[in-house]
């Protein structure tokens, strides 16, 4: 007779403990094959529980195949039901993790693109949010469009009209699961192996890998405080695309001017390539008005790509994609077979945020917001290191660059501020295509550090680079 322990208090039930117990003994081969189980009645006795528990239990494993019943003899275990077992892993209860995570708070994080979590409207997302699930049809709650839902496209294509000089219909509007989603739609889109990226240097690591991925190559044109060099743009090639931040250049932060956007928009009209204009987080404008898009220029060569994650949170996972008549069908097809379509909840929920006001509400009292931090990190900066470091990259975003006199960011010298000084800092020569040219410059995110955080942040990286 076998003995299975049963506790009343767990909150498994009973049957699931015998199941899963029973189970457990075939897999590890304390039960071989061959070997007849208790009837029913006799082990339900045995352990003091109802027989249906012991029924139930045996039904669930003669359905996934552990035991198997012979006629007038008995129930017995199957053959084939040893796994020989492998060391397992311990894994990290809930609380575990959390503690985990508390203990790793005394890091100050200077990542970039991160923003105010704590800013985020809880309270107007939730009512919207309550108000989506309550109000809006069956039909929603069902499968939906590779393309997103109409009620985000037609409203989006309006507010980015309206504050981003973008030129389009809401046919044109792809609804991704973020900016990272949207780069891979792309890449599968425009590149097969062999093709050529023309792209800034330096940029985004990441994407620098999901273009690469595809069996592309990068052909990178150095970057100076005014974005591309688009007169270093040599005419005898022909990129698939061309890759570019133009109102707000990752990592430098440079805005690329009308000549040089006019310069990009003439080769690829020349050379018959498409232009991607990756406008991450131009919201956030601390000089002047804000800076229309290159896409406006040029609707039919320009495929513009935007994300909510700077401008709300990560979490939400939406982005856009707008691209020429011309490749809207086989980029729908392609986000079909990605994931079908982005959850049908949050872009309604989005939908109603802009068209009732708020997203233009955050982003102005977000302005304000980052550009207090902006200004406090650059004073710490300065009242640290003073004339041993200038800052760029500063007039838009969440996020200023700081070169330092005769300092190398060296893989060590990164982890040894990460370890020691408890300070989290990203150097710009990672996203670089041609290495060593900005060695001694660093991003500095702030978006998402309060004033002591930047303070404190600034305070260790002066003893850790001393």
């Amino acid at each position: 007779m076998i003995w299975i322990p049963i506790d009343r208090t767990r909150d498994i039930s009973l049957i699931r403990q015998v199941y899963e117990q029973i189970r457990t003994r075939i897999l590890h081969g304390e039960l071989i094959a061959g070997e007849c189980l208790p009837p029913t009645r006799e082990l339900a006795a045995n352990l003091g529980i109802s027989r249906n528990v012991v029924v139930e239990a045996y039904d669930q494993l003669f359905a996934e195949g552990y035991i198997e019943g012979r006629q007038g003899s008995g129930t017995y275990v199957a053959e084939g039901t040893y796994l020989d077992p492998q060391e397992k892993q311990d894994s990290l209860s809930f609380f575990e993790i959390q503690h985990l995570e508390e203990k790793t708070n005394d890091v100050i994080d200077f990542r970039s693109g991160l923003p105010a979590l704590d800013m985020f409207p809880r309270n107007i997302w939730g009512q919207i949010a309550k108000q989506v699930c309550t109000d809006t049809s069956n039909s929603v709650f069902g499968y939906g469009q590779p393309e997103g839902r109409i009620e985000l496209r037609h409203i989006l294509s309006h507010y980015l009209k309206r504050h981003r000089g973008v030129d389009c219909h809401p046919d044109q509007i792809v609804i991704t699961s973020g900016a990272t989603q949207a780069l891979s739609l792309l890449a599968k889109l425009l590149l097969s192996p062999g093709d050529e990226v023309m792209i800034e240097d330096p940029i985004t690591h990441e994407i620098q890998t999901i273009f690469t991925s595809t069996g592309a190559s990068l052909f990178p044109i150095p970057v100076d405080e005014q974005g591309m060099k688009t007169e270093l743009i040599p005419l005898n090639r022909k990129p698939s695309f061309i890759f570019v931040t133009p109102s707000h250049q990752f990592p430098l932060g440079g805005t690329l001017p009308i000549q040089r956007r006019i310069q990009l928009i003439q080769f690829a009209r020349k050379v018959d390539c498409f232009i991607v204009e990756d406008d991450y987080d131009s919201e956030f404008r601390y000089q002047g008005g804000s800076i229309n898009s290159l896409q406006g220029l040029d609707p039919n060569r320009v495929i513009y790509i935007g994300t909510f994650s700077k401008i709300l949170s990560p979490a939400l996972r939406l982005g856009y994609i707008i691209l020429p008549p011309a490749l809207t069908k086989r980029c729908q097809e392609l986000k079909w077979f990605t994931d079908l379509h982005t959850p049908s909840l949050q872009q309604i929920s989005i939908a109603r945020f802009i068209d009732e006001g708020h997203l233009e509400r955050h982003i102005r009292r977000m302005r304000k917001v980052y550009r207090n931090r902006r200004d406090h990190a650059k004073k710490c900066l300065v009242k640290k290191f003073g004339d041993h470091v200038h800052i760029s990259g500063d007039s838009t975003g969440l996020h200023l660059i700081a070169e330092f006199k005769n300092t190398n960011f060296s893989d060590e010298k990164i982890q040894q501020l990460s370890e020691t000084h408890k300070v989290k800092i990203y150097p710009v020569e990672l996203h670089t295509i041609q290495k060593g040219t900005h060695k001694n410059k660093i991003i500095l995110g702030y978006g998402n550090l309060t004033a002591n955080e930047i303070e404190e942040g600034v305070d260790r990286l002066k003893k850790g680079i001393i």
